[in-house]
């Protein structure tokens, strides 16, 4: 079946992803700190782009809300966990990382190449020097090139 965003070469025609609403929104949390149960003191907000929606052919989103936590006792603010979502500042969850780094090493495609198979294939848009950044933050591909 053939791909109807093949031959798309700006990110901004490619189809509205599907966004799904995921919550880590908590009355109480514990402190990492101190230990002590903290009471919810705001709420946040965070887009994540994931694995797509491949029987809709479109991209997913997920919408995270969170809760901020204030501790008392130490003084200090704090947020829900989200590490198994993704990393800090990170735009893409863990999954879309590590399927990408896999793709790079396992099946020794290059960057470009890893790009387009994880659109073609997963729905999701990762431009290939963010891919080789993760590549390379793992330590997993080594450059062949001596520098001298």
């Amino acid at each position: 079946m053939p791909d109807p965003t093949e031959g798309i070469t700006d990110p901004e025609d490619l189809p509205k992803p599907v966004v799904v609403h995921v919550s880590r929104d908590f009355r109480r949390r514990r402190c990492p700190w101190c230990r002590r149960s903290c009471y919810r003191d705001a709420r946040g907000r965070r887009r994540l782009r994931d694995l797509g929606d491949l029987r809709s052919g479109r991209p997913r989103e997920l919408e995270v809300v969170y809760s901020k936590h204030r501790c008392e006792r130490c003084k200090t603010y704090f947020s829900a966990d989200l590490s198994a979502l993704a990393l800090p500042w990170a735009q893409y969850t863990v999954r879309v990382m590590e399927l990408a780094v896999r793709v790079v090493v396992e099946d020794g495609l290059p960057y470009r190449e890893a790009s387009w198979h994880l659109w073609r294939d997963h729905r999701v848009f990762v431009p290939w020097p963010t891919v080789q950044n993760w590549v390379e933050a793992a330590g997993e591909k080594r450059c062949s090139v001596r520098r001298g």
